[in-house]
């Protein structure tokens, strides 16, 4: 059977849901993330139990009987495996923390940003504070890259008016960066802003 455009319909029957996700299962979920994406315990638990709402509305659907006690079962199961990879070290939030800050910060995330990022993946405060990159100088190049993402202070392609200025810094102090070094970064010229973005990639 063709739909209008000569296409072949596809056919509407679903996979069986089948049983519940077990702890075998959900391991091989987890490797399987994890081969693709570096991942928190919290975040892994949230990938597994989300595949566990998946097979309960498969189930529900289905009319399978007893679906939420085996779904809050395999829910259990999830978090014992997570659990697991972090005792095997395939899952490692300091880590990880330590990982996506310097990225973070590399493409101009502040460090207020970047630890609202890393406890909404499920870093606990002290490891996500810790991650944090240290020193002013590392608070001013996320500053310096922000502004060449946005085109703004030394990386405008045009003399920014006061009142460019101004909207400048108020972007980046929505961003999370404090009015100092806010002020600091657009009053540096571009060769000042391209040597310190150098040096933070250098680790100086």
């Amino acid at each position: 059977m063709t739909d209008q455009g000569g296409r072949r319909a596809r056919g509407t029957r679903q996979r069986p849901a089948g049983p519940a996700p077990d702890a075998a299962r959900l391991a091989e979920a987890a490797l399987t993330h994890l081969a693709r994406f570096a991942a928190t315990e919290a975040g892994l638990r949230r990938v597994l139990a989300r595949r566990v709402d998946r097979w309960a509305r498969a189930a529900e659907a289905e009319g399978q009987a007893d679906v939420a006690p085996r779904a809050a079962a395999a829910k259990e199961a999830a978090a014992q495996v997570a659990k697991r990879m972090v005792a095997q070290g395939a899952v490692d939030d300091a880590a990880f923390a330590e990982s996506r800050a310097r990225r973070l910060q590399r493409s101009g995330r502040s460090r207020r940003a970047t630890l609202a990022h890393l406890m909404e993946k499920g870093v606990d405060p002290a490891t996500a504070a810790a991650a944090l990159p240290e020193g002013e100088a590392a608070e001013l190049a996320a500053a310096l890259a922000f502004c060449r993402r946005r085109r703004i202070g030394p990386f405008a392609l045009t003399e920014m008016p006061p009142e460019a200025r101004l909207k400048a810094l108020a972007t980046l102090a929505r961003a999370g960066f404090a009015r100092d070094v806010a002020q600091r970064a657009l009053r540096m010229d571009h060769a000042a802003a391209e040597e310190a973005l150098l040096a933070s990639r250098r680790g100086e």
